[in-house]
């Protein structure tokens, strides 16, 4: 980008860090990281127990954690979903 240009997004490209913007990111919602975090840990489970299935059949263990991959993030988000609904309409701050 030569020094003539302006910025696309100008509000993207400011002096933070990417970690300043992650921990913006995990305070305005906390379900989504802890989320992909359940996420790769039901992945790398499932790796490891790829090696030690037993009889069962590949594509049975492959759904299996796919399974429980996409509940633990579906209940994730909807635990943020009722976390900021609570927090904007039951706990609302008096203006």
């Amino acid at each position: 980008m030569s020094s003539g240009q302006e910025p696309v997004f100008p509000q993207y490209e400011a002096e933070t860090s990417q970690t300043s913007k992650l921990l913006r990111k995990f305070k305005e919602t906390p379900f989504v990281p802890i989320g992909m975090a359940g996420f790769a840990m039901v992945v790398g489970y499932g790796l490891y127990r790829l090696k030690h299935r037993g009889d069962m059949k590949m594509s049975l263990h492959l759904i299996h954690m796919r399974v429980a991959a996409q509940g633990f993030v579906v209940g994730a988000l909807t635990c943020g979903v009722l976390y900021s609904m609570m927090r904007e309409y039951v706990v609302k701050p008096k203006e």
